[in-house]
């Protein structure tokens, strides 16, 4: 195909190998480079695509439509998309949810002073469950909506333990509390607390010497991740955890229940099931970078959210053949 959208991906973890395995299913795309923060060497040994250094960024701006931003959203995102948005179309997947105005704030700042689209956010949650809780609500306004998240894998959060100093590897599960989520499902409108929906599980691979106590203490007080949850903390052997939680499953649900009259309760559900998140979450960053690319052609530039994001930019079919799904 001629003109093929020219992708970059700044960061080559689970996420960014993720990306990898979508662009090559999407026919108008061609993967051009690899950012990385480590040693490119290493990470040459990995792929086939070029790997360049996060610095020699610049030398790509003529040669890349999108770059897919892979890091974490606890340290890496905040850093380098406002780094890169300034002359690069972007597109991410911040999750951290309280963080997400002064986030946008800061891409907006950078993406309008380069005339370039940075679309962040744009995963699973937030991303695709974010369009479902307003389309539900919306729709019926005088209603509740629910998020339930799990069971598994949070890359995000697994990350943010893998930060912590005296960690050597983690990872987390996020698990829905059975009870709360069956109370929702039979149209039941409760108020809870964050810690009555979820429980977070963390496996963790501590380096020698290091103080279980003290890192226990860091993980469960850790605001905006741990400190409003029942968290419990793990010490495995790095065998195990590579032998028992290698996988990346993940999934959760979006329940919102209203009243459209006395007599009829509405009911709606979205929910995802998923062997592979970074796969899934890789793939909705490439649907987003093809809508970042055109939205730049049709002149637009600054910070977006996957709401000021029309579904036909991104999708790959014509007019005729998206009419015929309608």
């Amino acid at each position: 195909m001629a003109n093929k959208i020219r992708i970059a991906i700044c960061g080559y973890g689970n996420l960014g190998r993720g990306v990898e395995k979508a662009i090559a299913k999407n026919k108008d795309m061609e993967l051009k480079v690899i950012f990385t923060r480590r040693e490119p060497e290493k990470i040459a040994k990995q792929t086939k695509t070029p790997v360049v250094s996060i610095e020699e960024r610049n030398e790509w701006v003529d040669l890349i439509d999108v770059v897919i931003m892979c890091g974490g959203s606890a340290t890496d995102l905040p850093k380098q998309v406002p780094m890169f948005a300034g002359m690069f179309n972007t597109v991410d997947s911040f999750d951290t949810h309280a963080d997400i105005p002064s986030y946008f704030a800061k891409v907006e700042q950078e993406a309008q002073k380069g005339g370039t689209v940075s679309i962040i956010s744009t995963g699973w949650d937030p991303g695709m469950f974010s369009i479902n809780r307003l389309y539900a609500e919306a729709i019926l306004p005088e209603g509740k909506t629910y998020t339930f998240w799990g069971e598994g894998v949070s890359q995000g959060h697994s990350d943010a333990i893998r930060r912590i100093e005296g960690v050597k590897n983690a990872i987390q599960y996020t698990i829905p509390k059975q009870e709360a989520l069956e109370c929702v499902r039979n149209g039941e409108t409760p108020e809870f607390t964050t810690r009555q929906k979820h429980l977070r599980e963390c496996y963790v691979v501590l380096e020698a010497g290091v103080d279980k106590s003290k890192i226990e203490a860091e993980i469960k007080n850790m605001p905006k991740y741990f400190a409003d949850y029942d968290t419990n903390v793990h010490f495995i052997s790095e065998e195990e955890l590579i032998k028992e939680h290698s996988g990346m499953p993940h999934g959760g649900s979006v329940i919102h229940i209203a009243e459209t009259s006395e007599e009829n309760k509405q009911v709606v559900e979205y929910s995802l099931k998923l062997a592979s998140n970074p796969e899934f979450t890789g793939s909705i960053l490439v649907a987003y970078a093809r809508a970042a690319y055109r939205m730049k052609k049709e002149g637009a530039s600054g910070a977006k959210t996957v709401f000021d994001v029309a579904p036909n930019m991104l999708s790959m079919k014509t007019t005729q053949e998206l009419l015929k799904m309608v």
